[in-house]
This record gives C-alpha cells, structure tokens and sequence, in this order.
C-alpha cells in the first residue's frame, strides 16, 4: 500500500477549515492559505501574441493578472514564447513552420520583454527579481520566464543581457528545433544537450537563473542535471498513461520525473486536456507525489495558452489544493504542493 492509500484508508481526511483557510467570497469557496501559492508557467491574456501590433491596454492580460491577484496567488513565472513566431497550429497539434532569420529571434524576444513589462506596469502586479520578494501578502509577484531558448541565436552573451533586463527563468526548448538541446515533440538533433546548450545551463547556474526543462526530451533531461550546480523545475507536464491521449507526448516517464527530483527540483503539474477531467488531474497529482515524493511537485497551469484546460481560471486553481485535502494530504503537504516547493527552488536559485 503507497503512503497516499495508508493516509485515505486511516481516515486522515482534513476538511479545508483544518489548514486555517479563510473564505473567499469572490471565487465561491474557501482555498488553501498555505506559505505561498505560486503558478510555475502561465500566459495571462496570451500576451505574447500581439507581437507588433503593440501591448498596452490588453484587457485579457489586466483581467487576467487582477483576477490572479484577487483570487489569492501570491507568485508566477509569467513566460514569454521565444517561437512564437516560427509556429503554426494543424489539427494534429503545433508544427514548427520555418526558422528564424539573422537575429530575428533576439528582436522578437526584445518586443516580447518589453510589451511584458508595458502591460505589468499597468497591472496590479510587481516584477520580482529575487526570491525574497515572494510572500504570502496581498501582493501578486511576477517573475518572468521564456518558453524556448531560441532568442539567443548561439550568443551565450545574450543570456547576460536577458538576465539585465528582468529575465528569470529559461525554458530550454519548446516547439521548435534549437541549438541548445533536444525536444520530446520532434526527432533528436544533439543526442541530448550540445555543446551551446551545456554553456547555456552553466552560464544560468552562474547568473542565478532558474533552468526550466519542460518540452525537453529525456536524454536533454539528463544532460541538464548532470551538470546543473542547481535544482531545476520541469514547468508544467504529467506522468506517462496511455499513448492514446491528447498531448501524450508532452507526458514523461517515472525516470524522466525522478531525475528532476533526484538532482532537488520541482515538476509543475499541468491541467492540459491530457486529464479527462479536474478529478482525474488530482490523481494524476497524487500518482506524481507518489512517484517523486512530496518535496517535488508544484503546478503549472500554461494558463491561456493550455489545450482543453481543467483548470480554467484561478478559482479552479484554488479548488486542486482542496481537492487534495479530501483525498488524504495534510496541511504542510498540500502547502508544499501549492507553492512551498516553488519557492525553495527559488530561494536555492534566485538568492
């Protein structure tokens, strides 16, 4: 019998008023009120598409980041797309359609940063640069992340200058071929991470960057802990369970989950349509727990840009710790799960 089963079956079922929940009128019910609650990979408003068009006064965006706020989130990792601009959406899921030209890639990303930036001084949010400045307040604290590590066109100087301007955390690769490492979604190109991507994750370790390892393949995975002085997250994926589900393959083996565990990182649970329903995700969380343990777990819900979310908005996000008490998790677990284990990550990586 695994430890979830035992607590179930011995009756330590907690109600959400044992973890000192105070109600939330605004979103219909009580949440958890844990040290912190922190979402690992979101796009509020799908920001990031306006592309030349301009950012300020998006409304999906400000309604978006108001409702995080009011709704309770204390932190995210608001992520820019850095290929965007190469993609296309098919009926059988997202392609990669050309490449990018020169230092296409680098402008993109700078209109992206700077649209961000726009938008969040218009907001009720706070850019963030250090862990310290995460706290379980009022305050909705952003960090800001990038899907894909294509902007730096080969240039590890790039790094140096994304760090300067705010950026946070690098999600290696996303849906298009780089020349950093290998990704899950398409044929390998390196056998893992090259040459340029094994500079890229010693070159965040030494800026105190967080290395986000979602999209990439196993092998890349393995390359990256090996040599990463630091924990990494895998932002936002779900244990393995039949190849004939939606998005299957953006799903990871055991293996694949225990070697972010193994090396003191954190695996953002992700509430794609891959689940059939929100009660079907919170098991598909407690599998998770049960494979990697409790240290290891976080969410991250890619809002805005999910496939057939069960999780739709933040009041539903609330409802997944809830859920996780009537299933058997106590208090400090279920804190741990909410936003605990984010925030150590941070405050090893970011200082």
């Amino acid at each position: 019998m695994n430890r979830r089963n035992f607590l179930y079956r011995s009756g330590i079922l907690a109600g959400a008023g044992l973890l000192g929940c105070t109600s939330r009128p605004e979103s219909g019910g009580q949440s958890i009120e844990g040290p912190v609650s922190f979402d690992l990979h979101t796009h509020p408003g799908l920001f990031f598409r306006k592309g030349a068009e301009g950012y300020t006064g998006d409304e999906p965006f400000l309604a978006r980041i108001s409702e995080m706020r009011d709704r309770g989130l204390n932190g995210a990792f608001v992520s820019l797309v850095a290929d965007w601009p190469l993609l296309r959406r098919t009926d059988t899921g997202i392609e990669q359609a050309r490449s990018f030209a020169g230092d296409e890639g680098w402008a993109a990303f700078q209109l992206q940063l700077t649209g961000l930036k726009e938008l969040l001084g218009l907001s009720a949010a706070k850019i963030a640069l250090t862990a310290d400045e995460l706290s379980a307040g009022d305050q909705l604290t952003i960090y800001i992340a990038c899907e894909g590590g294509d902007f730096l066109g080969g240039k590890i100087e790039r790094i140096e200058a994304a760090y300067t301007d705010g950026l946070r955390s690098i999600q290696l690769v996303h849906y298009a071929d780089n020349e950093l490492g290998d990704l899950q979604t398409s044929a390998p190109q390196h056998n893992g991470m090259s040459a340029f991507g094994k500079d890229v994750v010693r070159k965040m370790n030494e800026l105190g960057m967080v290395i986000d390892v979602a999209h990439a393949s196993a092998k890349t995975v393995q390359d990256v802990v090996s040599i990463s002085t630091a924990p990494v997250i895998l932002s936002h994926s779900i244990l393995e369970a039949g190849d004939h589900r939606p998005v299957a393959a953006r799903a990871i083996s055991a293996e694949h989950a225990k070697m972010i565990a193994g090396q003191g990182g954190v695996i953002g649970m992700w509430p794609s349509g891959f689940s059939t329903s929100f009660d079907e995700f919170v098991e598909h969380t407690l599998r998770m727990v049960d494979t990697v343990g409790i240290d290891h777990v976080g969410i991250g819900t890619d809002m805005d840009a999910n496939y057939m979310p069960v999780i739709q908005d933040y009041t539903e996000f609330f409802r997944w710790p809830e859920a996780l008490v009537q299933k058997g998790l106590n208090p400090e677990e279920v804190g741990k799960l909410t936003g605990g284990n984010a925030r150590r990550v941070l405050q090893e990586v970011l200082g």
